[in-house]
């Protein structure tokens, strides 16, 4: 008669048949390898938001490209047909035409500062548009760094319960001659159904970030993620007062803010241009057919030049109110300018903070893994002599895998907060 304790092992044994033999329906969808710098062109190729945001610069070009226009002279054709019926004996028409040039000499200021502004505009939305590449590649690049640990943490999971398996068939063994008790096996059933559970958890969070990443790129659901590369890192040292010079420089959002600025600046300018005086030159030609008898017609053609002055005296203080709303509007966007500054300010400060906790951490793993990589030396020293089991020689080689994910787990903390620290100093491309 089988007992409960047999039925469990059965029950686990079957659990990993499943796991490792029978592959999941996506191992026969199309598949997708990728690393880590083609998932960020991907990206960024097809990222929603970028797109509306390139239509968006397309639109403050066009708009540049109308401004200009003010600068050109315009060319204006008019022509009317009359046909006058019992005026005369007879019915007789007649043709009125009229070519006319206009250009302004001087339109108080608001042509040429209507130009600055719109190129400040269309600074501004470029900035915005280097900010949400920013977000896109610091998001890319967090989801697929932590795919990779989890599925270097599945991977740890599998050796951890294919040792555990291991004590368990060895203390099996000693239960049926007499030397473990049943609460040494219901010990260790009872750990292999605790690793069993973890590591269906890593593959439910390998799954999820794959989801993730899958949706940041604009994946069909019934594409297989396959990621290739690995947590690496090649240590370096920052200076926090360049770092933040840099960031001044570099980040989009200050240069957002300078150009709306600038642009802010200009706006005050065009406001003002109401209550300046304009001039424009105009050349205008005339020609009128007119009747010299019941049976025939002549034209009559004239031309028209002048220069024409024209200043608004007084408008109801309406371009006073307008100036003031732009200097309303200026001052709003200098200060939200220098919240950004003290805002990039504290961000950089905690990214640089953690960035340097990381590295200490990585040089603290480093070293306990050197401990065990000499330890494993030894055990197999002992187990070619004889000296040790492949029971101990697998509890060894644990130790070292556990320690090789630390270290992982550690440049994977030290890559994200590099990551963080160049979104803070502007400096992802």
């Amino acid at each position: 008669m089988r007992n409960k304790t047999q039925d469990t092992a059965i029950i686990i044994l079957f659990y990993f048949l499943t796991i490792f033999c029978c592959p999941p329906p996506s191992a026969f969808a199309e598949e997708l390898v990728l690393t880590l710098d083609e998932a960020i062109t991907l990206a960024l190729r097809d990222n929603r938001s970028i797109r509306l945001q390139a239509q968006d610069v397309a639109r403050i070009k066009a708009q540049l490209a109308s401004d200009k226009s003010e600068l050109w002279p315009t060319l204006t054709f008019a022509g009317t047909q009359q046909y006058d019926k019992g005026y005369y004996p007879a019915d007789m028409s007649s043709t009125i035409t009229q070519t006319s040039i206009r250009q302004y000499l001087y339109k108080g200021g608001s042509i040429t500062n209507q130009i600055e502004k719109t190129k400040y505009d269309m600074q501004a939305a470029q900035a915005i548009t280097t900010k949400a590449r920013h977000e896109i590649i610091l998001t890319v690049t967090k989801t697929f760094c932590a795919t990779l640990l989890a599925q270097e943490y599945a991977r740890l999971n599998k050796a951890i319960a294919d040792n555990t398996q291991q004590h368990l068939e060895f203390i099996s063994a000693r239960y049926q001659k007499g030397l473990a008790s049943e609460n040494d096996i219901l010990r260790l059933k009872n750990s292999l159904e605790n690793v069993a559970v973890v590591y269906y958890e890593s593959l439910d969070q390998i799954s999820s970030l794959k989801a993730i990443l899958r949706n940041a790129l604009y994946l069909e659901n019934d594409i297989a993620l396959s990621l290739t590369g690995a947590l690496a890192y090649e240590p370096r040292d920052f200076l926090y007062d360049e770092s933040f010079l840099e960031a001044l420089a570099s980040r989009p959002e200050i240069k957002e803010f300078e150009a709306r600025e600038r642009s802010g600046i200009k706006a005050i300018e065009i406001a003002k241009a109401d209550g300046r005086p304009t001039i424009h030159a105009s050349w205008d030609y005339y020609s009128r057919s007119h009747i010299l008898s019941t049976a025939s017609k002549n034209w009559n053609d004239n031309m028209v030049i002048g220069v024409t002055f024209s200043w608004p005296v007084f408008d109801g203080w309406g371009t006073k109110a307008k100036v003031d709303q732009a200097i309303t509007d200026l001052k709003q966007v200098q200060l939200l300018k220098e919240k950004t500054i003290k805002d990039i300010a504290l961000e950089l400060k905690q990214a640089y903070l953690i960035l340097k906790g990381s590295m200490s951490r990585l040089q603290a793993v480093e070293a306990e893994l050197v401990w065990y990589e000499n330890s494993i030396k030894k055990v197999v020293a002992q187990y070619e002599k004889g000296e040790a089991s492949q029971l101990d020689l697998s509890d060894a080689q644990i130790g070292r895998d556990i320690s090789i994910f630390k270290k992982t787990q550690a440049v994977y903390d030290y890559l994200i907060a590099h990551a963080d620290f160049l979104k803070a100093t502007g400096g992802l491309q």
